[in-house]
């Protein structure tokens, strides 16, 4: 399976900054401790099927993120496009339910949102294997804003 990893921040990201806030004003965004990634991340653990796994936990960006992962090992661009896409949407879903306004930091500290932050940096690989190179850099872009240490 190939690996998109996530780089592990080191800030808490519950911490307030010595203002009292982060640079942008805009509140990070933390999904449920329950969402179904964290689920579908203890599955992997044990060793299950990331295929049955996304079955049973649809809604899980992590799963599709991960199947994202195993199309581009497996040199289907295309595929991994439309897992990571399916991915992304269900973590954008999760994230408005979540609070979200569609801007503003999500950090990859805390467990939960990584399934997200995964299906985007997939989504951003495929898009530039497939050579949709201004989605790729508006992805790029995306993860920035979402967690600078991303793409440190």
């Amino acid at each position: 399976m190939a690996d998109t990893p996530l780089p592990t921040p080191q800030p808490d990201p519950k911490a307030a900054a010595p203002s009292g806030g982060n640079l942008l004003g805009i509140p990070p965004t933390f999904l449920p401790e329950d969402h179904p990634d964290v689920a579908v991340a203890a599955g992997i653990q044990d060793g299950e099927c990331v295929r049955e796994l996304a079955a049973r936990y649809p809604a899980s960006s992590l799963a599709w993120a991960l199947l994202g992962q195993e199309a581009l090992t497996d040199g289907e661009p295309v595929a991994a496009y439309a897992y990571a896409r399916t991915g992304y949407h269900r973590g954008l879903d999760a994230l408005r339910r979540a609070g979200w306004k569609g801007q503003g930091p999500i950090p990859a500290s805390h467990v939960p949102n990584r399934g997200f932050l995964r299906a985007l940096a997939v989504l951003g690989e495929a898009a530039r294997q497939i050579h949709e190179d201004e989605e790729a850099e508006r992805i790029e872009a995306f993860l920035r804003e979402a967690d600078p240490s991303l793409l440190d």
